[in-house]
């Protein structure tokens, strides 16, 4: 059992990562850097503001001083520049996969060729570099031919808005170009896939290279408003468990996906260490791999971390080290419960977010029984917070069904305001089968 951890990064999910960790018994101090002004008041929570995540030795020196016996790195932006690898060379146990393995989320090309190669079911795709926009349209031109749906992705990080789910072939062609215009000849800057119709749902595993135990599964929704309509966006809110996503086919997805993975990248002499994230659409067909990251999902994390039954810090230490403990199951142990988050983000989001509008309502959303993480928030001058960002909060309802844990998420939300705020009102309605099923 770690007795002090640094998570670094300062958002939703490194809040709600950070409180998991600090209510485990035997961990003495969790420190977040940069953290937030929000985190701060929390028991056991420490926070170093105006830490750069992505200064390698500046985390370096925070794991130090005093002695963190584990570093928990939260964001793909740290992992996507080494941090984890300057973490390792200094003699510090880290969680979270090298620059090598990243790649699995800052590149979707590869992330396409480590499946292929490891027979993991993928959508049909090619990749483009910057000079190729004439065989991008003739790719377009036979997916369409051929009956199927088009999406566009964005080779790199985009913060979970490089994905363009294209309506018509005529959109599709017209946005094409402007994913290649500028970019290097010789790299991959569009992936051009067919439109897989099914289900979303997140299967989360904690990987130590060779082995992998999953965390209780999600669903998020990534459209800004109601009735997925409207731009992409990092996530509007999730909830856990999934209804149509049961142990055995959880059971499932690490078969088919996550060893597969796993085994392919150890083969490539780039162990994978880390959360593998694996974003899904259940199909006709079964599982269906959309994309990989390298990191907790954000807003997934928010409702999986509240129903993990067990301390995380043991498990994340062993796995850090390379030898997850043989007696954990392959399916973590959950809370028989559920929970369900709605995001709260600024006016402009996901374009130029507002800033400095003053939060009302904090207090009140908390008496209402539900978790609040905080993301774009600030502390004011007089007291209280501001906003600071395009997802400002996280409001986590929980309770025996999905039904139940809305209604305390809805009620929180609704208790909370300040000038154009943005949400949606639709987070775990309308579920497909019923709601006290899957995990």
């Amino acid at each position: 059992m770690p007795t002090r951890v640094l998570v670094v990064g300062g958002g939703g999910r490194e809040h709600a990562l950070a409180w998991k960790l600090a209510g485990e018994p035997g961990v003495n101090e969790v420190v977040v850097a940069p953290g937030s002004a929000a985190m701060a008041t929390e028991a056991r929570l420490r926070i170093l503001p105006g830490t750069d995540p992505l200064d390698a030795g500046a985390i370096v020196a925070a794991a130090r001083a005093p002695s963190a016996e584990l570093v928990v790195v939260g964001p793909e932006a740290p992992l996507a520049v080494g941090v984890a690898d300057a973490l390792a060379d200094a003699g510090i146990a880290v969680f979270g996969p090298s620059l090598a393995a990243s790649r699995l989320e800052t590149s979707k090309a590869f992330c396409h060729e480590v499946a292929a190669a490891a027979g993991v079911r993928m959508a049909i795709a090619r990749a483009f570099a910057g000079g190729e926009t004439e065989a991008a349209v003739a790719f377009i031109r036979e997916l369409f031919t051929a009956g199927r749906g088009i999406v566009l992705k964005a080779d790199g990080l985009a913060g979970g808005k490089g994905v363009i789910v294209t309506e018509t072939v005529e959109q599709a062609l017209e946005l094409a170009p402007s994913f290649l215009v500028g970019r290097a000849l010789d790299a991959p800057a569009l992936v051009v896939e067919e439109r897989l119709e099914g289900r979303e749902a997140s299967v989360i595993a904690i990987c130590d290279g060779t082995r992998a135990v999953a965390l209780p599964a999600a669903r998020d929704h990534k459209r800004l408003c109601d009735g997925d309509r409207g731009p992409n966006t990092g996530g509007m809110g999730a909830f856990s468990p999934v209804p149509d996503l049961d142990d055995a086919a959880v059971e499932a997805v690490l078969e088919t996906v996550h060893r597969p993975i796993l085994a392919e990248m150890a083969r490539r002499g780039t162990p994978f260490r880390g959360f593998l994230y694996a974003g899904l659409m259940l199909t006709g067909d079964g599982p269906a791999l959309l994309e990989c990251n390298v990191r907790l999902g954000d807003p997934e994390a928010q409702v999986m971390l509240p129903r993990v039954a067990i301390a995380l810090g043991p498990l994340l230490l062993a796995a850090a080290r390379g030898r997850l403990p043989v007696g954990i199951p392959d399916l973590v142990p959950t809370i028989r419960s559920a929970a369900v988050g709605i995001v709260l983000a600024a006016e402009g989001y996901p374009g130029t977010p507002r800033r400095g509008d003053p939060i009302d309502g904090l207090d009140a959303a908390l008496a209402s029984g539900a978790l609040i993480f905080h993301a774009g928030t600030v502390a004011r001058p007089g007291g209280g917070y501001g906003t600071n960002g395009g997802r400002v909060l996280t409001v986590v309802g929980r309770g025996a069904s999905l039904d139940a844990a809305r209604e305390v998420g809805e009620r929180a939300a609704d208790a909370i305001t300040w000038e154009g705020l943005q949400r949606r009102h639709d987070i775990a309605a309308d579920l497909p089968v019923p709601a006290g099923a899957g995990r």
